[in-house]
């Protein structure tokens, strides 16, 4: 990385769309700019799971204003990301496009578990150093986000479906409070929370902290009329509830620290947080700088521990599905070595320094290790049962695509090569995501016979665009009869999609 670089970073909420421009300087990051609006992208979202017209042309047009302060930054120096509400969006791919567009810049769709680490870094490299566990919660306009961790470590993550807008929505639509309808939301909140309370419980926490708006507007109202310090605590979440129950509306609401802005979905927000109080039983909560877009730079900044979590998803899922470790690192050497071999001519190399850059070699390295995971479900056809369980298994430490990138390979690494088992993977990547597919077949078929010590030719392997061409030495395929009818079988099977295999 070179030395005071500029980065942006760009969280797309379910209520508000936030951008944070950044100096990184020696591991550090030295905020200069920031924007925020309240596009409240959640609301739109229709009982059928599709977003609605306006609520696209909302976030298009904030988009469009990002975009005009991103102008003239390179390609690679923007990380863009989606969370709840676009996770669930029969139609996000509607909004991304015309969301790039706008922007200039590629967007991503993160999973509920992986905004829950991203925010946990963001809060935890701007906290004070804290010895023992952290708690932070994270309350937006879609889902909460609960993580457990020590230092700069999250150790337990829990994305809950529950968020200020999505409430708001829900139990709030004509804008009337009454007791029964603020306790009946609270009641649903608490029972979405029911799931994750005994493993929560469990830990003791030195600090609960609260992440982004919900928390600050609450600290910042409490503190405001007498009833707090700056935090939040029980009594401080009952004396705003009572405020809201003699509003008895959203009209006649007028709080002193409520924004404009806010007060639309300020009350969705404080049931939220009443719920998760109530639910892990904490007595005092801390409001932190840091939220989701500041762990998307040190994220990025950190590379060395951003692979610890993926190494750590990988190891969680071979010990849960029995995969043989040792023959899944033997495939992936032999994947990396190919990969180095044709990654200039098939546009496959990466981009070190990009924020957003496609980490190809990542990406084959991480379905070399699972490629055999559908195993523990049954031999026949297992290459599905794979790509299944990659396709929805949490993997903290990649993005939605990126999981859908790896399941593809492992779904297309044996048998029938079809292009449509692509179809998941982003129409820009999938021609280069179907060439690294052929990398990885070709790995795979080379340790067909599962040799402890396999005996490998130097091979040659050249490529211009749908050829591929395989030199395997003086004698060494004429003394493998088996591993040359292996390859007359994957001719064919790469013949389907249009590359042509020749070898010698």
């Amino acid at each position: 990385m070179t030395a005071d670089q500029i980065v942006a970073a760009v969280d797309l909420g379910s209520n508000s769309f936030h951008m944070l421009i950044a100096r990184v300087h020696e591991g550090q990051i030295q905020v200069i700019d920031r924007m925020k609006e309240m596009v409240r992208l959640a609301g739109g979202l229709q009982p059928d799971g599709f977003l609605s017209e306006e609520a696209i042309e909302r976030g298009v047009g904030c988009l469009t204003r990002f975009g005009q302060r991103l102008a003239g930054m390179p390609p690679g120096s923007v990380r863009i990301v989606g969370t709840n509400t676009l996770r669930a969006a029969k139609n996000g791919a509607v909004f991304l496009r015309r969301g790039e567009k706008a922007i200039g810049h590629p967007i991503e769709i993160i999973a509920g578990r992986e905004e829950a680490r991203l925010v946990y870094l963001g809060v935890a490299q701007t906290e004070p150093p804290l010895e023992g566990w952290r708690l932070v919660v994270d309350i937006g306009g879609g889902s909460t986000e609960l993580i457990l961790g020590e230092k700069l470590t999250p150790l337990q993550m829990e994305s809950a479906p529950i968020g200020s807008v999505a409430l708001m929505r829900d139990f709030f639509a004509d804008g009337v409070f009454t007791r029964s309808r603020l306790e009946h939301a609270r009641y649903r909140a608490e029972l979405e929370l029911s799931p994750y309370k005994a493993a929560y419980l469990q830990q003791s926490w030195q600090r609960a902290v609260g992440s982004s708006g919900t928390a600050r507007s609450l600290a910042a109202v409490a503190a405001a009329n007498g009833w707090g310090d700056g935090t939040i605590t029980p009594a401080a979440l009952a004396a705003i509830n009572a405020a809201v129950l003699a509003a008895g509306s959203l009209d006649r609401l007028k709080l002193t620290g409520l924004s404009e802005d806010r007060k639309p979905v300020f009350v969705g927000g404080l049931i939220a947080m009443q719920a998760v109080f109530e639910a892990l039983q904490i007595e005092r909560m801390f409001i932190s700088d840091g939220a989701l877009r500041e762990g998307l730079v040190y994220d990025w900044i950190d590379r060395s521990e951003h692979d610890d979590i993926r190494r750590a998803t990988v190891q969680r899922l071979q010990r849960l599905f029995t995969v043989d470790v040792a023959h899944a690192e033997r495939v992936a050497t032999t994947a990396a070595a190919l990969l180095a071999q044709v990654a200039d001519d098939w546009d496959l190399a990466c981009q070190p320094e990009a924020i957003d850059a496609p980490r190809f070699a990542d990406w084959l390295n991480l379905a070399a290790l699972l490629h055999e995971i559908g195993l523990a479900v049954s031999h026949m056809g297992y290459h599905h049962h794979g790509a299944y369980i990659l396709s929805y298994a949490d993997m903290p430490g990649l993005t939605r695509a990126a999981q859908a990138i790896v399941a593809s390979l492992v779904h297309t690494h044996r048998r029938k090569f079809k292009a449509e088992r692509f179809e998941p993977v982003d129409e820009r990547l999938r021609l280069r995501i179907m060439r690294l597919s052929i990398v990885m077949r070709l790995a795979v078929l080379l340790h067909r016979d599962r040799s402890v010590s396999p005996k490998l030719p130097k091979l040659t392997v050249r490529v211009a665009g749908s050829q591929v061409s395989l030199s395997f030495g003086k004698q060494w395929l004429a003394n493998r009869p088996l591993t040359q009818v292996d390859l007359e079988l994957e001719q064919a099977y790469l013949a389907q999609a249009g590359f042509e295999l020749r070898f010698e």
